[in-house]
């Protein structure tokens, strides 16, 4: 995929967070749940949670290049997660208009956001460049590429990244579901 202008991608990467809130609005609104619809997406949302969890708890954000753990799998985990989560928020609300809009959130907002962090990364660790040429951007690989940096997964990194907020949010989300379904 081609790079977004920068001006662009640091734009957007500011609105990454308001936009987030305002999807939030928007999914509350718009969604149409049923019990079968929360089953079949709530597996989607556990693993991206799982994965984003994982992935937060090896990441020593601008200290290490994290290349280890699920790293050796994706470069991006955390955003693989969230793909995850989305997919399972939107399969249980059962709305494809909100599935479309996701995807057009994460095309428009999370690649030049990916981009950007790809090129600090790039500035900041002279090991990216080769890390990048054997793991993939987003989809996984199937087997880990070699890693002389395991990064292995710490409490202590997991809370240092507050990914405990995407848990709540996600619980605070099928909650919402849930109530929608029972109301």
């Amino acid at each position: 995929m081609p790079p977004f202008p920068k001006r662009y991608a640091d734009a957007v990467a500011k609105l990454r967070v308001p936009s987030g809130f305002v999807l939030v609005l928007v999914f509350a609104w718009f969604s149409r749940p049923t019990s079968h619809s929360l089953a079949l997406g709530l597996p989607f949302g556990l693993v991206g949670l799982s994965l984003r969890a994982w992935a937060a708890g090896c990441l020593a954000k601008n200290q290490q290049l994290a290349t280890g753990g699920p790293y050796a799998y994706t470069r991006n985990p955390l955003y693989l997660g969230t793909l995850l989560v989305a997919a399972g928020l939107v399969i249980a609300s059962r709305n494809i208009g909100l599935g479309i809009l996701f995807v057009a959130v994460f095309l428009l907002v999370y690649l030049p956001v990916i981009q950007l962090e790809e090129q600090h990364l790039r500035n900041l660790f002279p090991e990216y460049a080769p890390y990048a040429g054997q793991v993939p951007a987003l989809w996984p690989r199937l087997t880990p590429a070699p890693t002389r940096n395991p990064n292995p997964f710490r409490a202590a990194l997991y809370l240092r990244n507050q990914e405990y907020q995407a848990g709540a949010g996600y619980v605070a989300g099928m909650l919402f579901l849930l109530w929608k379904v029972l109301g």
